[in-house]
């Protein structure tokens, strides 16, 4: 028995029910920019376990996305790593060059991403216009053909072709990924 609710139906296009205005966006982003989705929808999935299950009908692994900052919280920094691997800040830290990275506040997510928690994910970089957040990708995210995300909320999922991510989206959205091994 599912732990969520989750519809079956695999769509290939944006909804044509009400949604909110910054999941429309991401649509409306992916379409402009010739990128190809299968999108599922099912109860809220903020913990991962219930990402696990979507991911599975999907046919791909939901990654786990970290909002992080310094200590200072000048700097900003979304962590995209596969939902398998146990995250270590010391790790993470070294790579960077940075020092007392911890959980960044709530707020900050959502003026700078315009997503709350539980639905953290790569498509909020659209609403990072002053490119406040630096993009940090696990290489074994790039190692999967697909990614899986959420739409800026955590009511739908998304597949998309990881080179699609990389060589559209990003660009578009101007921000350039720093690749980390964890």
């Amino acid at each position: 028995m599912s732990s969520i609710r989750i519809n079956p139906n695999l769509y290939t296009e944006k909804p044509t029910d009400s949604r909110l205005e910054k999941e429309m966006a991401v649509y409306d982003l992916l379409d402009k920019l010739g990128i190809a989705y299968q999108r599922l929808d099912h109860g809220a999935a903020g913990q991962l376990e219930y990402c696990d299950e979507v991911g599975e009908i999907l046919g791909v692994a939901i990654c786990k996305n970290l909002f992080l900052c310094n200590r200072q919280k000048t700097d900003f920094y979304l962590l995209m790593m596969p939902g398998s691997k146990e995250f270590h800040t010391k790790d993470l830290s070294k790579q960077i060059n940075r020092s007392r990275l911890s959980f960044a506040d709530r707020q900050y997510m959502e003026d700078f991403l315009q997503i709350t928690p539980g639905s953290v994910s790569v498509m909020g970089l659209m609403n990072d216009t002053e490119n406040r957040v630096q993009l940090l990708i696990d290489r074994d995210v790039t190692a999967s053909p697909f990614v899986g995300c959420h739409p800026c909320i955590n009511t739908s999922s998304l597949k998309i072709a990881t080179a699609d991510l990389l060589q559209k989206f990003l660009p578009s959205v101007q921000h350039e990924p720093i690749f980390v091994s964890l």
